[in-house]
């Protein structure tokens, strides 16, 4: 037989899906000792599904929405009213009555209670659908109790509730309604407690928000609440605001506003004592439930009641490994320039390659621990100087905390990460870069692409030639190759001594010239750049594109499955397959995010390419790709000679123009490689993933996992020894399925500490006109053009002229550089990829512009200003 009825204390965890978050809840808070919650019952999903399931018109509705997407908002609003009609017009079979009319019995009839909504996917650890479905307050009487069901019922199909579904991916059909009944509680004050403070995610500070009557007043925005923060027992802030409305229950039922006489609105609204008791039920409710709360609390005849406890799902992960001690964590993905959620097999690859580094993992990303360059002075130096070229805001997020004098003392002393270079690597460093420069030799660049290339082909001989157990044994020993050269000191030499002297052109030009930025220009079609070339053989590929119609036409509906199968049998097929091999044969193992080895290549998935391709062929005359570099090499060349020019004509100038020309030089032949080991290293990843993916297919095969993506949900050490054993429990995959699946939606913090508090950068906005958005001056140059915000590289659509507008950008994203005329990103320094690539093209570019692809909408007109670092809107 169905329970329809489930009181309070019938509720476990086991009953989710009969009573959803909300009620399961609210029985788990009636176990917790001392803890006071009103008494109650749950109707349960049982008795939904009864009203629902078997109506025919309800099905045929369902189906209607489940066609639709969240922007179709005319056609939802129209089927969401008739479902509402139709529930709230049906009636509840005797059964069903009969059960709710006995429990309320039990509670008493003539009661007051709170009605409330509490769906399946409602107040979950990875999901609040909190305030998604209606609650009525003070309902008397079991007519319009049972009427009010209908009401929760029918508030599962609100406009909010079904587009708030459809962003999250949640089935209509699959989400069912419970409605609480819970006895009314008629307080003096109500609020919400978060355990957890919602504005800087410190777990250890307790944030209140109180005021006077009901909830909803505060809840509903009608007043301002008083807040008090609390940490360990002590009251640290209190803010007590004028609150001129109170909603309070009426004697017939319903609620009303109430004016707050005029010598309490400024009353604290909580005594000390009552701060600190609410404090302490917070914790115990924390514990219990192991994780940050968000609280609905009220206070009645001096008795605090808890009415409701979700967890706070907004809140990024501690990095794990904490100690209690004070820590400080800085992002890995916004140095890399790759701030998504990175999946366990692509996790296990970088923190083998980064195990040098006091890595720490946290929401599907990783943190490198600063706290012991904090602590020491000279680390504090070395720290800023490093991070600044690479993301501004994590350096004044760093700066900032280091004005908080108490938190710094704390601080642990250790080892430090960042040493000279901020590489932390061996004395012989500083030797290479000034030989490098005094040298100014191309032909060093020239022995380490060698180098690197020999131990490419040698990893692809040896890699073939094993399988298995032996397949993992020989990754592991490839990967110190690996690191021996990513960290190699004349390669690192090399980008140094680009670095440094684009520093030195810039700070003397303006010095001696009063010119910003001049190295910007200088920077334009170097050598060596494997990623700026990139982008121009792209622009070779379209050339040969072109040339067929039929190719361009069949261009517009490819897919990966047959598109070279459907190419050969087109005019001028075979000259494009040959094309597009042979650019995958050098560039296929990119991808945006590519340091994530478990990313879709671009050999994988071909067709990421088509809408650049077409892009260029709209945008760009035939053989444009040695004009443009020529172009930029030329507007270089004429730069330089200008800039020898004026600084003869100072005093001292012949000396400063031998030195300038020396450093122009260096730069121009230098700078080109800092791209190349990135290559190299990628190329790497990709022959292994090649040879993992063989492994797996026979683990398919063997019915070990059901699909070859599987594996990236498993570390290396597991995906081992599933293929040793051929045996893997595959409910670790599915969980950390779901686990990826949140840590996705969730956007890292810059820095934070062990307590969870994201600590935040603000730039210096006195320089900007009024309005603008802020960021930092990549590239210079002045350009106005059509905002085009693109998240994911195979939604490309770009006309001349446009801007681009994105998160991060990777080498990956090179080939899109060559047809916009400028860029913005959230995340960037100065010396990032996004950033250096711009410099090359002669794009005008501002990086480290926060919340620019929400702030800047597609298709608007901006302008961006490279030279100051700012964004306006036109």
């Amino acid at each position: 037989m169905n329970a329809y009825v489930l009181g309070f204390r019938e509720i476990d965890h086991t009953t989710l899906m009969a009573v959803g978050g909300k009620g399961l809840n609210l029985g788990e808070l009636s176990r917790i000792k001392e803890i006071r919650v009103p008494d109650g019952f749950c109707v349960t999903t049982e008795a939904y599904k009864k009203i629902i399931c078997n109506n025919c018109e309800m099905s045929d509705f369902l189906d209607k929405l489940g066609q639709l997407r969240a922007d179709d908002r005319g056609q939802i609003s129209v089927i969401t009213g008739k479902i509402r009609s139709v529930i709230e017009k049906t009636e509840i079979p005797l059964d069903i009555e009969t059960e709710i009319i006995r429990n309320l019995s039990e509670f008493g009839e003539e009661r007051a209670y709170a009605v409330r909504s509490s769906a399946t996917a409602e107040d979950l650890p990875l999901a609040s659908f909190a305030g998604q479905q209606d609650t009525f307050l003070n309902i008397i009487g079991k007519e319009a109790i049972l009427t009010h069901i209908r009401k929760c019922w029918a508030s599962l199909f609100t406009d909010r509730a079904v587009i708030y579904r459809i962003k999250n991916g949640f089935d209509h059909g699959k989400v069912y309604l419970s409605v609480v009944i819970q006895r009314m509680i008629f307080p003096q004050a109500s609020g919400i407690m978060f355990t957890a403070d919602p504005v800087t995610s410190n777990r250890k500070m307790i944030s209140i928000d109180a005021s006077f009557g009901l909830g909803e007043a505060l809840v509903s925005g009608l007043v301002n609440a008083d807040n008090y923060k609390v940490r360990d027992g002590t009251i640290v802030e209190k803010t007590v605001s004028a609150k001129k409305i109170a909603i309070q229950a009426l004697i017939t039922g319903g609620v009303e506003e109430k004016e707050i006489d005029l010598d309490q609105q400024n009353r604290q609204t909580l005594s000390d004592t009552q701060i600190l008791q609410l404090e302490q039920a917070g914790r115990q409710i924390e514990t219990y439930f192991s994780c940050p709360q968000d609280i609905e609390w009220c206070l009645s005849e001096g008795a605090l009641y808890i009415v409701q406890s979700r967890p706070i799902t907004t809140l990024f992960p501690v990095p794990e490994g904490t100690d209690g001690q004070n820590r400080v964590y800085l992002s890995f993905g916004h140095l890399q320039m790759m701030t998504d959620a990175i999946r366990p097999l692509g996790m296990s690859f970088l923190k083998d390659l980064t195990e040098q580094f006091p890595v720490h993992l946290a929401g599907g990303r990783l943190f490198i621990e600063l706290t012991y360059d904090l602590a020491s002075p000279v680390g504090r130096r070395i720290l800023l100087s490093a991070i600044g070229k690479h993301d501004q805001l994590s350096k004044n997020a760093i700066l900032s905390l280091i004005k908080r004098t108490d938190f710094m003392n704390s601080l642990p002393r250790g080892k430090r990460v960042f040493k000279f270079g901020a590489e932390g690597l061996s004395w012989t460093l500083p030797m290479q870069v000034i030989n490098i420069h005094r040298k100014n030799d191309p032909a060093i660049l020239q022995n380490l692409i060698k180098l690197n290339e020999a131990s490419i082909t040698e990893l692809q001989k040896g890699i073939g030639a094993v399988s298995g157990d032996e397949l993992f044994t020989f990754i592991r020993q490839d990967l110190k190759k690996l690191k021996e050269r990513l960290y190699d000191p004349r390669s690192l030499g090399v980008i140094i001594a680009g670095a440094l002297v684009w520093n030195w052109i810039n700070e003397k030009m303006e010095k001696w010239l009063g010119e910003k930025n001049a190295a910007d220009t200088l920077s334009q079609s170097v050598s060596n750049n494997v990623t700026s070339e990139m982008g121009l053989d792209l622009m070779d590929v379209s050339d040969i594109v072109r040339s067929y119609p039929a190719v361009m036409e069949f261009f517009q509906h490819a897919n990966d499955e047959t598109m070279y199968e459907d190419l050969a049998k087109l005019e001028g097929g075979r000259a494009v397959i040959d094309a597009m091999r042979g650019y995958l044969e050098k560039y296929g193992m990119r991808c945006s995010g590519e340091i994530d080895i478990t990313r879709t290549r671009w050999r994988e998935q071909p067709t990421t390419l088509i809408p650049m391709i077409l892009s260029n062929i709209k945008n760009f005359e035939p053989h444009s790709s040695r004009v443009k570099f020529e172009h930029g090499k030329l507007e270089a060349e004429q730069k330089g000679q200008e800039l020898l020019k004026r600084l003869e004509q100072l005093p001292g100038g012949k000396r400063k123009a031998k030195k300038t020309k020396k450093m122009i030089s260096v730069l121009r032949n230098f700078s080109g490689f800092r791209e190349y080991p990135k290559y190299a290293f990628i190329r790497r990843f990709d022959i292994y993933k090649k040879a993992i993916m063989k492994e797996t297919a026979l683990l398919v095969r063997k019915g070990v996992i059901r699909e070859k993506e599987d594996i990236y949900y498993l570390s290396f050490e597991e995906l081992h020894e599933a293929v040793r054993n051929s045996h893997l429990d595959c409910r670790i995959i599915n969980e950390r399925k779901g686990d990826y699946e949140v840590f996705d939606k969730l956007t890292p913090p810059r820095v934070m500490t062990s307590e969870g508090e994201v600590i935040f950068g603000e730039y210096n906005t006195d320089h900007i006109p009024q309005g603008a958005f802020a960021g930092i001056p990549a590239s210079s140059g002045i350009i106005e053009g059509r905002a085009r915000v693109i998240l994911k590289m195979e939604d490309t659509h770009l006309e001349d002229g446009d801007i681009l507008v994105t998160t991060f950008t990777d080498p990956s994203w090179t080939p899109l550089f060559v047809s916009v005329k400028g860029l913005v990103t959230e995340v960037g320094g100065l010396m990032t990829h996004g950033s250096v690539i711009a410099r090359e093209y002669g794009l005008p570019a501002v990086v480290g512009v926060e919340n620019a692809t929400k702030v800047i909408k597609d298709g608007q007109m901006i302008r961006v200003n490279g030279s100051e670092g700012y964004i306006e809107m036109i």
